[in-house]
Parts: structure tokens; C-alpha cells; sequence
């Protein structure tokens, strides 16, 4: 399920993002994304590619990955995001759902480090 007002767009300096063409209410689901789930010797063949910076890490040991379909690859990171993700190992799904109000033309952000608020430094942002 991806919120019919959700598109993709240009993000400025980040490429593509996901934006909203109307407003957001705090805590609306705006997307549940099937995953497919890879063990821990794909996740180490696809680090050594581009995906690498689109796969998510996933179980418990986060020793497998998994390549989310709908939107969620899309998603672009921010220590202040307006977004969070919740994984659901059981049903291999992941859910992104509003933290905040968010206004129609504003693009959505996650926190890439799996909590919204975390500040810890991500692989690419690391100096």
C-alpha cells in the first residue's frame, strides 16, 4: 500500500525523493512495502555493489538484508526526519508512518539509522 498522494520528485541535493501532494497527519501510515529478504551471503555480495546504499538490514542479528519494494528504497535520510520505519520480521514487511504533521509539497524523510531522532553518524555521512 503507497498513499495515492505520495510521488517520487527531484530531492535537491539528494536526487530523487518521495514528496506529498497533500498534507500529512502526525502518526498516518502513508506506506506498508513488502520486502524481500536475503541472507547474510547476498547482503555481503550486494555491499560490494550500488544496491548496497539501497538495502536495509533485517532480523533480529540483522545478519540477513532486504530490498524493499513500493517507494521505501526512495525515502531520503535526515537526522530530523519527518518519517520513521518500523521493519515487521514476521510478515516481511516495512510500514512508514508520519512522526509529525507534514505539509502537501514537503518531501519525506527517514532517519536511516532506524530511529527517527538517532544522530549517530550513517555510512555516508561519516568524515
Amino acid at each position: 500500500m503507497i498513499a495515492s498522494f505520495l510521488f517520487i520528485g527531484n530531492s535537491i541535493k539528494k536526487g530523487r525523493g518521495v514528496f506529498t501532494s497533500q498534507n500529512i497527519l502526525q502518526h498516518a501510515v502513508v506506506e506498508i512495502s513488502p520486502v524481500i529478504v536475503m541472507s547474510d551471503v547476498d547482503r555481503k555480495l550486494l555491499d560490494q555493489t550500488l544496491l548496497h546504499d539501497y538495502i536495509f538490514e533485517w532480523g533480529d542479528d540483522h545478519a540477513q538484508c532486504c530490498m524493499a519494494l513500493g517507494y521505501i528504497a526512495m525515502y531520503n535520510h535526515s537526522y530530523h526526519s519527518n518519517c520513521e520505519y518500523q521493519m515487521n520480521y514476521e510478515e516481511d514487511i516495512i510500514t512508514i508512518k508520519a512522526i509529525r504533521f507534514i505539509q502537501s509539497g514537503e518531501e519525506l524523510f527517514i532517519n536511516y539509522n532506524g530511529n527517527w531522532n538517532n544522530k549517530k553518524k550513517v555510512w555516508f555521512d561519516v568524515k
